[in-house]
């Protein structure tokens, strides 16, 4: 099975505006240190991105609308261990956060991203991670993460092969 640009940008289904309905195709690329002057805590983002940045066991990846690459839809931080993709962080814009939020499916975006880069690493599709409590049931739903105790979900392989087929144009 093959996936739409498996370089370094990888193009996504899409993401929906909440409010029309209409949805826009996305890609997911690396951040850059200009991207940094924009993701602050300043700029409403909760998480200091630069030090996942500059960590240099993590990848961080941004998704962007297509059409408008100089607006990050959401960030994830993750690492590749031997046996798993483990995700550090993983933020949607201010903008996309809430009862106001401008579009949905960014979240799912980018775990599907993680997914793919672990089958792509020859690591099955595992992905795991650390939920804030109060967010497990919502990964379990949303996303078919398996809570292992604690604060810790795991991704198995069939259900990452799911989020990658909703979420990833197949050539």
């Amino acid at each position: 099975m093959s996936y739409s640009g498996l370089n370094e940008d990888r193009l996504t289904h899409s993401i929906e505006n909440v409010l029309s309905g209409d949805s826009f195709p996305t890609e997911i690329s690396s951040v850059t240190k200009n991207d940094l002057k924009q993701i602050t805590k300043k700029n409403g983002w909760s998480f200091n991105w630069a030090i996942e940045y500059k960590d240099p066991v993590k990848d961080v990846y941004k998704l962007t609308i297509i059409q408008n690459p100089a607006n990050i839809q959401g960030l994830i931080s993750f690492s590749i261990e031997p046996d798993h993709v483990f995700m550090h962080l993983l933020e949607s814009a201010p903008f996309n956060v809430g009862q106001s939020k401008v579009y949905s499916g960014v979240p799912g975006n980018l775990i599907a991203y993680a997914c793919m880069i672990s089958f792509l690493n020859g690591l099955n599709g595992y992905v795991g991670f650390t939920s804030k409590t109060k967010l497990i049931a919502h990964y379990e739903k949303t996303y078919r993460a398996v809570h292992a105790g604690g604060q810790r979900m795991i991704i198995y392989p069939a259900d990452a092969q799911f989020l990658m087929n909703k979420y990833f144009k197949k050539e």
